[in-house]
């Protein structure tokens, strides 16, 4: 069966500053994210044709493009596959800014999706621009005659709420489950619903996580 994986871009400064770098098109990878993209791409070569798709911003072209180029496979910019739109909190690193954000995030995967972090997103918000493109992707190339592994070069954030909605994650394993960049969370849609197979490096049980904190990096 075909298989969709949610992939992390590659590392940007913003990543190594701690910075919240949401609005587009964002920054660029930085030459160690151009060899995790490559890395990546060498490492996870299919064996059939795929589709390859990136967010708007410039770090998810750029990983999807590294990917594509070993692949020798176009990729596709796609909307609303961005990452979480932090608002009021845009550029800052200091520790007051990604408490917020950690605590509307925090809100989330325990369920309030109206909670809006400050002149940002809520997770409504997010659902309600992200998750057609997925379904979109489900009916076109997931089921059906014409069934390709999805590849969706995206942000680390936003990949992790919305496969802890597709699958039903236990909130306190999406949330305290690092995705480092190129990190990939790969889903399957069997049956009417869908199944995780791997979360970054764990491959199960996706159960709760009680006695781990939560991660530091607030995108990944």
């Amino acid at each position: 069966m075909a298989r969709l994986h949610l992939v992390r871009h590659g590392e940007t400064t913003s990543n190594v500053m701690r910075r919240l770098d949401t609005a587009l098109p964002g920054a660029a990878l930085t030459d160690f994210g151009v060899r995790q993209g490559v890395r990546f791409a060498l490492e996870n070569r299919p064996a059939q044709d795929v589709v390859l798709l990136s967010s708007l911003a410039r770090r998810a072209q750029q990983t999807a493009e590294l990917i594509g180029s070993v692949w020798d496979v176009d990729s596709t910019v796609t909307e609303g596959i961005h990452e979480v739109q932090v608002g009021e909190l845009e550029d800052r690193f200091d520790d007051d800014a990604h408490g917020v954000f950690k605590e509307i995030v925090d809100r989330w995967h325990q369920g309030d999706l109206e909670a809006r972090i400050p002149g940002g997103e809520s997770l409504a918000m997010v659902y309600d621009r992200y998750l057609p493109v997925i379904e979109d992707l489900r009916g076109r190339h997931l089921q059906g005659a014409d069934q390709r592994d999805v590849y969706v070069v995206s942000h680390g954030a936003a990949i992790r709420l919305i496969a802890a909605r597709l699958a039903g994650v236990d909130p306190s394993f999406a949330a305290g489950t690092h995705l480092r960049n190129t990190g990939t969370i790969e889903l399957e849609f069997t049956d009417g619903n869908w199944h995780l197979h791997r979360w970054g490096a764990v491959t199960g049980p996706f159960g709760p996580r009680i006695d781990e904190p939560l991660v530091t990096d607030p995108m990944g």
